[in-house]
Formats: C-alpha cells, sequence, structure tokens
C-alpha cells in the first residue's frame, strides 16, 4: 500500500466531508433513534458503496478521458453547483 496516496486521500476526503449533508443527516438519525452505533454501521456502509461506485467509474473514465479533462470537467462542475448553491437554484 502506497501510504502518501492512502493520507491525501483520507485527508481530502476528510476534509471535504467535514460538515456535510452527510453528517448532518447522521447527528439527525443519532437523535431520532438513540442508536448510534447502528446509524453508524449504516453511514459506513453507504460511504462505502457510494465510494467503490466511483473508483470503479473513474477506474473506466481514466482509460477513454485524459486525466487533465477530467479535473476540467470536476473543477468546472464544483464551480456551476458552488454557484447554483449561492443563487438559491440549487438546495
Amino acid at each position: 500500500m502506497d501510504w502518501k496516496i492512502f493520507l491525501t486521500t483520507f485527508g481530502m476526503i476528510f476534509l471535504a466531508e467535514l460538515g456535510d449533508k452527510t453528517q448532518l443527516a447522521a447527528i439527525s438519525m443519532v437523535t431520532e433513534t438513540k442508536t448510534p452505533f447502528t446509524v453508524f454501521m449504516g453511514a459506513m456502509a453507504a460511504f462505502g458503496v457510494i465510494t467503490f461506485i466511483g473508483v470503479l467509474i473513474g477506474g473506466v473514465l481514466t482509460r477513454v478521458v485524459p486525466q487533465v479533462y477530467i479535473r476540467i470537467g470536476a473543477g468546472s462542475l464544483f464551480i456551476v453547483i458552488g454557484i447554483l448553491i449561492v443563487t438559491g437554484m440549487f438546495k
């Protein structure tokens, strides 16, 4: 295992997900159900499946599309979504 890639990925995902809707949903579920371990396990399973799908798509996509275009597309998409959120058009 390449620990540099592992730690970089961990850091990026950790910071990106800190305080997002998923975390707020988990907090809400725990307050409703009073079962933190079950909510934790459900959230981890869901995040694992979503991440696995993203890794699969990324693996296939990089075989077809050059990395520079993937980065430009992802960056552009983040900017567009950010603008839509700020203007209230995307909630």
